[in-house]
């Protein structure tokens, strides 16, 4: 999700990661009401513009706790979908964006496939260039489409450039958003931070390849069983401990705003009318916008 406030670049790698993975430690676990206790509600002015409040009323909460090295898992049913919908799950210091940088896990406007996971920082001026590469999987999996095919959207992490776009990469699963996600049943999406690398992982709900632990929510987990992550951003040629400072959850679901109701982008996602004009006249479409989460699991 953008806020909205040098140059990095992003370039792509096909190296293993096993190398780099962690054992860790369940620390907490959020089912059903407890997300009432771990999280906050946020009624903010929407800082993407979105067509909420005044438009339709939404929802956006926050994580009480904020993490720096960490995996979370998170076990989501169903996600929000239709024309005009904009849900992110994701990590950020509100108070401190972009210094302490952003991490977009599970992202994506008006019911266009696949999920999108990308990066937003600022470079310290006393830094070089920063150069992240996230990794391609050099298999296939689940008989999703080829990796090959997969997309890097933009090139520069920088949230001073490109207004505030990122860097990103798109699943290779045309389930891992929207309505094909739900119709799979959803899935688990999972997140590694550590000093010296971001992974990505998705798995839908039929998945063969799910590791044992993410499924049974294990005490703890070992990352390198986990097979190579949908994105991978190294430490290449960047400190990404300097770059990421201790981030809160949020998860959230926006209408129109910045991305979703930009014209083209809504124009080309095959939607109606406009963004606004369509969730304001269009009640009954959006019975499915909302998350349903089985689990939200943390591990330090």
């Amino acid at each position: 999700m953008k806020l909205s406030v040098s140059s990095i670049l992003l370039a792509l790698a096909f190296s293993s990661t096993s190398v780099l993975a962690n054992t860790y430690s369940l620390s907490s676990t959020v089912i059903g009401s407890e997300f009432l206790s771990a999280f906050s509600f946020e009624a903010i002015a929407d800082p993407t513009h979105g067509f909420v409040g005044a438009g339709r009323k939404s929802v956006r909460i926050k994580s009480n706790a904020a993490y720096t090295t960490h995996v979370a898992i998170f076990n989501v049913n169903h996600m929000p979908e239709g024309c005009g919908t904009w849900p992110a799950i994701w990590e950020v210091n509100e108070a401190n964006w972009p210094g302490a940088g952003e991490i977009d896990i599970v992202e994506g406007v008006n019911n266009v496939t696949p999920n999108q996971s990308t990066l937003q920082l600022i470079q310290n001026s006393a830094r070089a260039p920063v150069v992240l590469f996230p990794l391609v999987e050099s298999h296939k999996q689940e008989g999703n489409v080829d990796p090959a095919s997969r997309t890097t959207v933009g090139t520069d992490c920088n949230a001073n450039d490109n207004g505030n776009a990122g860097c990103g990469v798109k699943s290779v699963d045309q389930a891992s958003y929207g309505p094909a996600f739900n119709n799979a049943g959803g899935g688990w999406y999972a997140l590694e931070r550590t000093s010296s690398y971001i992974k990505v992982w998705f798995w839908e709900r039929s998945a063969t390849s799910v590791p044992s632990g993410v499924s049974g929510g294990a005490s703890s987990i070992n990352t390198a069983n986990w097979g190579e992550p949908t994105a991978f951003f190294p430490n290449t040629d960047c400190n990404i401990s300097s770059s990421f400072g201790s981030l809160n959850i949020i998860i959230n679901l926006t209408f129109c705003g910045d991305w979703a109701g930009q014209s083209s982008v809504y124009a080309s996602s095959g939607c109606p009318s406009t963004c606004n004009a369509y969730v304001a006249a269009n009640p009954s479409a959006f019975t499915n916008a909302y998350f349903d989460f089985a689990s939200l699991r943390i591990y330090e």
